[in-house]
């Protein structure tokens, strides 16, 4: 039989997971007001408002918008990893190596509990992709 967390040990992993996916939320609050930029009247989404101001300006806002769009997206990406990872705890799942079937360790876990490889396997997968 392959080993998994106890119980306690996996309440626990759920909620650190539950306060990380709560801080991403926030994040993501944040982001989108970056997104819409209610704070700068000048600057809107339609090309008409962008070449209304200085073509430097415009260009700094473009890249705002542009960094914005990708933060949104990887902590999007993250918390829908998040929300994989309760569900592999609900399953008992969760931290068991999908390709060794080893525990990962507990300090992984909390570090990074996304994580579905322990750090030997990961490192194995990275170097074959090479």
């Amino acid at each position: 039989m392959a080993k998994k967390y106890s119980k306690t040990k996996l309440k626990k992993f759920r909620k650190t997971i539950l306060e990380r996916m709560d801080e991403i939320s926030h994040d993501m609050d944040d982001i989108k007001d970056g997104i819409l930029d209610k704070g700068n009247p000048k600057a809107g989404l339609s090309q008409d408002s962008v070449y209304s101001v200085h073509m430097a300006d415009a260009g700094s806002d473009s890249f705002e918008q542009e960094k914005n769009f990708m933060l949104m997206s990887r902590e999007s990406d993250y918390y829908k990893n998040l929300s994989l990872a309760l569900e592999r705890i609900d399953k008992e799942e969760f931290g068991v190596c999908k390709i060794c079937s080893g525990l990962i360790p507990e300090e992984r876990m909390l570090e990074v509990p996304n994580a579905t490889k322990c750090v030997d396997c990961k490192t194995k997968d990275k170097l074959n992709l090479k």
